[in-house]
């Protein structure tokens, strides 16, 4: 699929299953429409909830069969995708608090408020997902949430420069004062405090991806194959955060084509526990 704006991983990539891309596809441009409107363009911060109000409503109607006038090309998709694989709109759903949250722009106190939000902004991708390959059972849930937070955190510590211009911060308010770090949301400067902290927050990010990674052995066939990928395409975006010293505000460190050799050798290399 191709896409408009940049992406650390596969979206409906050759790997993924030809009989749930469709559905896929449908489900990143839901998600990718909805966090346009909470963040692109001009918009007033109340103009932008009112939308995502207006989306939410499309989506509800749509899980009863009615077709949206604003936004066809999402939710006639979409809506095919609702009938046929009797996706749940809870985790649907779930996805636009999480952009409802970003316009209302809060600071995170600590680590688990930053993992309930994850909780809304990235675990109901892979729940969807697993829906799709019809893989229910618990752990496999739980190793999927771990996988899509260490992929939302990544994101994060690899836009911090990014964000912070934007008056935008998902830096733990204890973590930024463990050390010494005095700064409005969104103000806050690069320094050697800062890029510590970045590396252990990175850390953190590393050691949920290697707590989910085991469930590329439950997925059958080319979906197993495409999460070694993104498993390994998020690792490798950490890696390249470690090169830059941690030093993501001053630059943010992304995948190029030179990186896909060593993500493909090193999802072949994912040995089997």
């Amino acid at each position: 699929m191709a896409v408009d704006h940049y992406e650390n991983f596969p979206v409906a990539s050759w790997l993924c299953p030809a009989r749930v891309r469709g559905p896929v596809v449908a489900i990143y441009r839901y998600a990718r429409t909805a966090d346009d409107i909470a963040d692109e363009g001009d918009a007033t911060p109340a103009q932008r909830l009112q939308d995502l109000a207006r989306y939410r409503a499309d989506l509800h109607a749509s899980g009863v069969g009615t077709c949206s006038r604003r936004w066809p090309a999402v939710f006639g998709p979409l809506q095919q995708a609702i009938r046929e694989h009797a996706l749940p709109l809870p985790l649907l759903d779930a996805l636009l608090d999480a952009f409802e949250q970003d316009v209302r722009n809060p600071a995170y106190p600590d680590r688990a408020a930053l993992l309930d939000y994850c909780s809304r902004s990235a675990n109901p991708v892979g729940r969807l997902l697993l829906h799709l390959y019809g893989v229910e059972d618990e752990a496999a849930l739980e190793r999927s949430d771990a996988i899509c937070s260490a992929l939302q955190l990544i994101n994060f510590w690899q836009d911090l420069g990014v964000d912070q211009r934007r008056g935008r911060s998902y830096l733990p308010l204890r973590d930024l004062e463990d050390r010494g770090i005095t700064a409005a949301p969104g103000a806050v400067e690069d320094s050697p405090p800062l890029r510590a902290l970045v590396a252990d927050l990175c850390r953190w990010a590393t050691e949920l991806m290697q707590e989910g990674a085991p469930l590329v052995y439950q997925l059958p066939g080319r979906a197993g194959w495409e999460l070694r990928a993104v498993v390994q395409g998020g690792l490798r975006v950490l890696e390249k955060i470690a090169r830059s010293g941690f030093a993501t505000m001053q630059c943010r460190p992304t995948l190029v084509r030179a990186d896909l050799p060593v993500l493909a050798w090193r999802a072949l290399r994912m040995s089997a526990p």
